[in-house]
């Protein structure tokens, strides 16, 4: 095939997009100026994020195929925060011209095996010449004529709880940049995240007041629903999921790492939470988030932060 700038625009458009299947919920995919994807609600959960190469991936340490199924999990993970069915992802990709054009079809393979997992569809996008590899996805969603579920409804008494891995990305990280080959299981939940996309509707079901996607540092980020409820939360760091594996900086990683696509909820005292689903602290009256009653250290991702 040789590489992306021989096959040219379109030839690059055709190639990818004959390997994305159309799910039920895009009427129209790609082939025109725009898609149309099905909004049974009357509204639509809109989320976009991009990944920019050397921030956000390295080709040297990750393959296109896990970089697409990355991308499309960060954002659709989003929309499963919001208590929301995913239904399409709109995919923009920049590229050298020189990028190899398999690599651009593993990546596209990446996109829409993590699509059928959460059950969306790539609906369509854009592709552009650029110096370096970038992707902005934006996803979709539709709430079943159901509230959304947002940061801001946490009450004192409620319950917080967590769902899914926490800390297994950022310890692959750490492994990676000690030049380091395993424990591969951390290193492959670097390069491919596993939200656990049933976690929406488990917390509906279970009455969740508050809810969102741990892609910062479950500290950082119960620090959104705090702020965004005017309430204090109080974790207890013996409660949250260590496995061993994590090796001896395990709660660091669990407590501040990200990207691993977690979910964190708050519930009703009374709430009956499934199995999966583990409580890790307490909503209280007050502003901020304590481990163990103390003020934690710095910690979390942030974009701007040097």
């Amino acid at each position: 095939m040789g590489t992306i700038g021989e096959l040219g625009e379109f030839g690059l458009i055709g190639l990818l997009t004959r390997r994305l299947p159309r799910g039920p919920d895009v009427r129209l995919g790609p082939g025109d100026d725009a898609a149309v994807v099905a909004a049974p609600d009357g509204r639509a959960v809109a989320t976009t994020d991009l990944l920019v190469e050397g921030r956000h991936f390295r080709r040297d340490w990750s393959g296109p195929y896990d970089i697409g199924r990355k991308a499309a999990a960060q954002n659709l993970a989003d929309v499963v925060a919001m208590g929301a069915r995913p239904t399409a992802l709109l995919v923009g990709f920049a590229a050298p011209l020189t990028t190899d054009a398999a690599w651009a079809e593993g990546l596209y393979d990446g996109l829409a095996d993590e699509c059928r997992a959460a059950g969306a569809s790539v609906a369509g996008g854009d592709v552009v010449g650029a110096d370096a590899i970038t992707l902005a996805v934006t996803a979709l969603g539709d709430l079943g004529g159901r509230p959304p579920l947002t940061r801001s409804g946490a009450r004192p008494g409620d319950v917080v709880a967590v769902r899914g891995r926490l800390g297994w990305s950022a310890a692959g990280l750490a492994l990676l940049e000690e030049g380091r080959d395993g424990p591969a299981v951390l290193i492959g939940a670097h390069r491919r995240p596993e939200p656990p996309y049933a976690a929406g509707a488990e917390a509906r079901a279970a009455g969740a007041t508050a809810l969102l996607d741990v892609s910062d540092g479950l500290v950082q980020d119960l620090g959104h629903i705090a702020a965004s409820s005017g309430v204090r939360i109080d974790l207890d760091s013996s409660a949250v999921p260590v496995p061993d594996v994590l090796g001896p900086g395990g709660l660091r990683h669990a407590l501040t790492g990200g990207e691993d696509h977690a979910f964190a909820g708050t519930f009703p005292a009374e709430a009956v939470l499934p199995s999966s689903w583990s409580p890790v602290g307490v909503v209280a009256e007050g502003t901020g988030v304590l481990v163990d009653g103390r003020e934690p250290g710095r910690g979390g991702w942030d974009h701007f932060r040097a």
